[in-house]
């Protein structure tokens, strides 16, 4: 199929499939006169990219396991691992933004909130 039906059926734009091209996302074969062909299963796979993109899971990250996701899209264990992944990185910055949080509640008020924290304020002359 060429890219603006595979654009028609995932909703996404010609040009956003180019990129996805150009990054090794998608791949399509050039026909004689130069257009992109791609293989009708493009469609269920770019709805993968989108689903996983929600998930919170970057182009990177897609890429880097795109055999894996492309060869067992509906493999549970495999796609449940890497859930399990992203969840941890999630709650590694949770711990992260609420440790953010307690440093500044803490200095609110303070006075000079961007004083090291436990610092006494300077002597004044």
């Amino acid at each position: 199929m060429r890219i603006g039906e595979l654009a028609a059926q995932t909703g996404m734009s010609k040009d956003t499939l180019r990129f996805y091209e150009k990054i090794g996302l998608v791949e399509g074969d050039r026909l004689a006169n130069g257009y992109r062909d791609f293989a009708p299963e493009m469609v269920t796979w770019l709805h993968y990219v989108r689903t996983a993109q929600v998930l919170g899971f970057s182009l990177a990250e897609i890429i880097e396991h795109g055999d894996q996701l492309r060869d067992a899209p509906d493999s549970a264990e495999a796609l449940s691992a890497l859930l399990a992944g992203k969840v941890g990185v999630i709650d590694q910055r949770m711990a992260e933004l609420a440790a953010l949080r307690a440093d500044l509640t803490t200095r609110i008020g303070t006075g000079c909130p961007l004083r090291p924290v436990g610092q006494p304020a300077p002597a004044m002359s």
